[in-house]
């Protein structure tokens, strides 16, 4: 998202959007642009290589994450009553 505040000002934001209280004469710009997408992601560590990390809390936090009930709890996130994040992730098979 990009937006307008004064005369030649320009800056960019996502999420931060929703949660900007004092939106005084700022003015969206471009909304929607592929080029703007924010894809989150996650990623167990190897713990060959990290072997401090708790690995079976890791891949059951992502697993549940990418689950129905976690893509639901994703989407469910309002701030403002406006939804933040729209899920598009795929189950592990």
């Amino acid at each position: 998202m990009r937006l307008r505040h004064g005369p030649g000002a320009e800056h960019r934001l996502g999420g931060t959007w929703l949660s900007f209280r004092n939106r005084g004469d700022l003015e969206v710009l471009v909304q929607g642009d592929t080029r703007l997408f924010n894809q989150y992601g996650v990623i167990v560590v190897n713990p060959a290589r990290h072997p401090h990390v708790k690995t079976a809390l890791a891949q059951a936090f992502a697993d549940w994450l990418v689950s129905p009930d976690g893509r639901a709890t994703i989407a469910a996130y309002r701030i403002n009553g406006e939804q933040l994040f729209f899920p598009n992730a795929k189950a592990r098979r």
